[in-house]
């Protein structure tokens, strides 16, 4: 089988993609619910201008990595994947954001071959860098620019990311789903292998 190089974003796709609401709520005294998070852009969601909801962040994006709640099979989807494939982390968290990353990771037990925190959400040239067969994102807008550049992507499904997919982009529901989905595409590259 084929070992692929897989780029996985953190945050809603690792992580429960609403862990963040509570605090929100708590600081702006709003009352969301995960069904309000139709915006991948928090600041919209809240109706402030991005720099109270950078504030707010400055403050508390820190405990909130910490506290982020992993999505349901992420773990053991990635570590069976881990013992075949290359896993790498891709997320647009700042540098100074590593530690917490790390710790996290390591609290849930995730195993990777690398994290890359690039501060943006401009992934293209990652993924090119680690030559990545499928990128597993959240971000709509990542999604699209991805696959413009050639990437096939499986883009877990929220609320804030139901727009409509490029042929390479596939939308996947869970982690059960993403695993069946990337031994799938392994098996048909190497299918593909031995009919050349």
């Amino acid at each position: 089988m084929k070992r692929l190089n897989l780029c996985i974003d953190i945050d809603g796709t690792i992580t429960e993609p609403y862990y963040w609401i509570s605090r929100v709520n708590e600081y702006f005294n709003t009352h969301l619910e995960p069904e309000d998070a139709i915006h991948y852009e928090i600041h919209k969601i809240l109706g402030v201008n991005p720099e109270a909801y950078s504030q707010f962040y400055k403050e508390y994006g820190e405990l909130l990595h910490k506290e982020a709640k992993i999505r349901f099979g992420a773990a053991m989807a990635i570590k069976d994947l881990h013992s075949i494939h290359r896993i790498h982390f891709v997320t647009a968290r700042e540098e100074k954001m590593k530690q917490v990353t790390l710790d996290w990771l390591s609290d849930h037990k995730i195993p990777m071959h690398s994290l890359s925190l690039l501060g943006s959400h401009d992934k293209i040239h990652k993924a090119e860098e680690l030559k990545s067969d499928l990128f597993i994102e959240d971000r709509y807008e990542n999604a699209i620019q991805l696959s413009q550049a050639g990437f096939e992507v499986l883009l877990i499904d929220c609320n804030y990311n139901r727009g409509a997919l490029p042929a390479n982009v596939t939308r996947v529901k869970h982690w059960f789903q993403i695993g069946a989905i990337i031994e799938q595409y392994a098996q048909q590259y190497d299918e593909l292998k031995v009919a050349l």
